[in-house]
């Protein structure tokens, strides 16, 4: 097939037939009854899909053009338990709004503090995209942000929401070592690092200059 000749739908060609919420605490989960129109032009069956929402999340890569360095954080994540040999996990500051409406900007400035204990000077926009849309209709915002990173590192967090989170600084020749390590293995964390890499150059230029 000439993919360039696929249709393309929308949410028009969707039906949803019917709405239920059988899950409702710090995250929802809703279950679909919907068909949706096919390649071939017609109607599918009905189909049964359950979906995991959440507010808009962020995630910010603190990087100080003048140190040479990055900001890590570290901490528990259930969902790594029984796939690595650790689930202590090293990644990026990053949240989930507060509440519907709140700016990712404020977002990731706030986590920082939280996460840190660092303010984040100018931020510059990665991208935006779905972690997995099969079964979530989370969207994440990435980041890197320019910050003094001179003296960071530490322990951090809210101990109320149970937080213990590790801050710590990397050079950025480290890098590349990192990614080959495998000890970063989260989707935001791998192309934010990249990303880096990529545009330092002209990120000195302009936040050094």
């Amino acid at each position: 097939m000439n993919n360039s000749r696929a249709p393309r739908f929308s949410a028009a060609d969707v039906e949803v037939l019917k709405r239920e919420t059988p899950f409702k605490g710090f995250f929802q989960v809703d279950r679909l009854t919907l068909r949706h129109r096919r390649y071939q032009g017609d109607w599918g069956p009905e189909l049964t899909r359950e979906v995991f929402l959440r507010q808009p999340a962020a995630a910010v890569l603190p990087y100080d053009p003048v140190r040479g360095e990055i900001l890590l954080v570290e901490q528990f994540r259930v969902g790594a338990l029984g796939w690595r040999d650790t689930p202590w996990c090293l990644e990026m500051i990053a949240g989930i709004a507060d509440k519907e409406g709140e700016p990712v900007e404020q977002l990731v400035r706030r986590e920082a503090m939280e996460e840190a204990g660092i303010e984040l000077g100018e931020m510059r926009p990665v991208l935006s995209y779905m972690p997995s849309p099969g079964g979530t209709n989370e969207r994440l915002h990435l980041f890197v942000a320019r910050a003094d990173l001179a003296g960071a590192g530490g322990v951090y967090g809210c101990a109320g929401e149970g937080e213990d989170i590790l801050a710590t600084t990397w050079a950025v020749a480290e890098i590349p070592a990192l990614l080959e390590s495998g000890r970063v293995d989260n989707a935001a964390s791998l192309i934010t690092l990249q990303w880096l890499l990529l545009h330092r150059a002209a990120l000195d230029r302009e936040w050094r200059g």
